[in-house]
């Protein structure tokens, strides 16, 4: 994959957004692609499943290191938690 394709989320199928992750970050990379699609059924379980098991209101979004491939969660504490760093081209 290339930096200038846009992939789709495994788990809804949704394009996914560039992400800017903050500059003190231990991600590779300038951007990461996340799922932002508050019907994503990865997102909208995470919030039973992160009160379920660790006890805390919050939940994650899915993500795709462009660099090397890998996926992974994004933590978040509320619908617009990292809205604010999506790269707009």
């Amino acid at each position: 994959m290339n930096d200038q394709e846009t992939p789709r989320c495994q788990h809804c199928q949704a394009e996914m957004k560039k992400w800017q992750p903050p500059a003190d970050s231990t991600w590779a990379g300038s951007f990461l692609w996340v799922c932002f699609n508050d019907e994503c059924a990865y997102f909208k379980r995470g919030w039973d499943h992160m009160m379920k098991t660790q006890e805390v209101k919050a939940s994650y979004r899915h993500t795709l290191n462009p660099k090397t491939g890998a996926t992974g969660p994004l933590p978040c504490w509320s619908y617009d938690a990292h809205k604010d760093r999506i790269v707009e081209d």
